[in-house]
């Protein structure tokens, strides 16, 4: 089963799949995780921030994860994923499952555990400024119709974590596809 947990820098999608990966784990669940940020030092260093590049980075760790699921029960994809076109695409070619990892922008700007909101909302002409965040100053799709909302705005990172992994077990399918 491969997951895409799509969202906004800093709503916690990597430490949800941190979360649920530990809990799974005492079920005997393989599970791995593909973190978009560390992706893009090794398989995508190639890629920049273009819309095209983004997609190509997605299209990548989708058959990154396909290449997993013949040793893992449940992939992670942990990546922003901005466009409603690439998570369609992975979800026809891969059958993932989308779960939107929400939370307001207000959040996101205190939390900024990389500094990228301050530096992103910082004026035009200051050299430290980057121009390419998504939701900020890039373009992000909200997912029309994901398979779960978590809202980390409102939840504690538990409550998060809880959210997802039942989510995860309820959708697990059993070897034989049932």
């Amino acid at each position: 089963m491969i997951i895409q947990l799509t969202g906004l820098s800093g709503a916690g999608k990597t430490t949800l799949a941190t979360g649920a990966k530990s809990l799974l784990e005492k079920h005997a669940l393989v599970t791995e995780i593909i973190d978009g940020d560390v992706y893009r030092k090794t398989l995508c260093k190639d890629l920049g921030f273009s819309p095209k590049d983004r997609m190509e980075n997605i299209r990548r760790l989708g058959k990154l994860a396909w290449s997993f699921k013949e040793q893992t029960d449940i992939i992670l994809i942990a990546a922003i994923n901005p466009f409603e076109a690439i998570r369609n695409e992975l979800r026809d070619q891969y059958d993932s499952k989308t779960v939107w990892v929400k939370c307001d922008m207000a959040v996101l700007i205190k939390r900024d555990p990389k500094k990228l909101y301050k530096r992103a909302l910082l004026h035009d002409d200051h050299p430290d400024k980057i121009y390419n965040l998504t939701g900020v100053n890039d373009k992000y799709e909200i997912p029309a119709a994901p398979d779960l909302i978590i809202d980390t705005s409102l939840e504690t990172p538990a409550q998060s974590v809880q959210k997802l992994y039942e989510f995860l077990l309820s959708n697990k399918k059993d070897p034989e596809g049932a």
